[in-house]
């Protein structure tokens, strides 16, 4: 396994024109230094309460809410409110709000199937949670899913660029300690799958909250449910499913 690596990396292609996979792929086969897993639609489903959250602020700004909501998703909230331009409006100080707000409702915040138990079989300090949404809402919403939490979590506020950019994944690797190449990522958006291409780490999408197949090339996982994980001779961690 090589060391931390955040300024060199390959990149992958993960780009909105690949057409969407109609046919299971193969789990990567090679062992990772580390596992990298997004938050929201990942290991966990927030989607009811961060869309409640969501459309009732929308709403109070005027904005068209069922147009608006489906951008929300894979992207720090700063990210999303700047790139509305709203006159008047500090991004900060709103997405401050809606935190607060997201704290105070974690209804309906449930595990993916599976998750929970995967994430408690891995070695610690081997893998990391690496979200869009801040620090204080992740936490409250890994509590009400009854996750495990990580000695590694990055955050909104702990990067300059949000995803698609690769600075919150590199981020992740840094802290493990690992070379961003020797990563596994975990995600569900395709903001996500982008930032972790530009960062050259290999990719799983996980597909249960999906109502459309993501268009993407790489390996899909319903859930966590049919997923172990096995050490290599050198310690490096590799995925399978069970029974293979």
């Amino acid at each position: 396994m090589r060391g931390p690596d955040i300024h060199t990396h390959r990149t992958r292609h993960v780009t909105s024109n690949d057409p969407p996979s109609t046919s299971p792929r193969a789990l990567p086969a090679r062992a990772y230094a580390a596992f990298l897993f997004d938050m929201d639609g990942t290991i966990l489903t927030s989607i009811k309460a961060a869309e409640r959250v969501w459309s009732a602020w929308a709403a109070g700004h005027g904005l068209d809410v069922a147009a608006f909501v489906p951008t929300i998703h894979g992207k720090r909230g700063v990210d999303t409110i700047r790139n509305l331009n709203l006159p008047g409006v500090d991004p900060a100080a709103e997405v401050l709000r809606i935190m607060l707000a997201g704290i105070e409702d974690v209804a309906d915040i449930e595990g993916i199937r599976g998750a929970a138990a995967f994430l408690a079989s891995l070695p610690a300090g081997r893998w990391a949670i690496v979200t869009s949404a801040p620090r204080r809402l992740a936490e409250a919403r890994i509590a009400a899913a009854g996750m495990p939490l990580p000695a590694v979590l990055v955050a909104a506020e702990d990067v300059a660029r949000g995803k698609p950019a690769p600075d919150p994944f590199l981020l992740g690797a840094q802290k493990l300690g690992v070379a961003s190449a020797d990563c596994l990522v975990f995600e569900d958006t395709l903001a996500g799958l982008q930032s972790a291409a530009a960062a050259g780490m290999d990719s799983v999408v996980v597909t249960t909250t999906h109502a459309h197949p993501l268009a993407t090339d790489v390996a899909a996982v319903l859930d966590y449910e049919d997923l172990r994980t096995e050490v290599a001779p050198d310690g490096g961690l590799r995925l399978a499913r069970r029974g293979a």
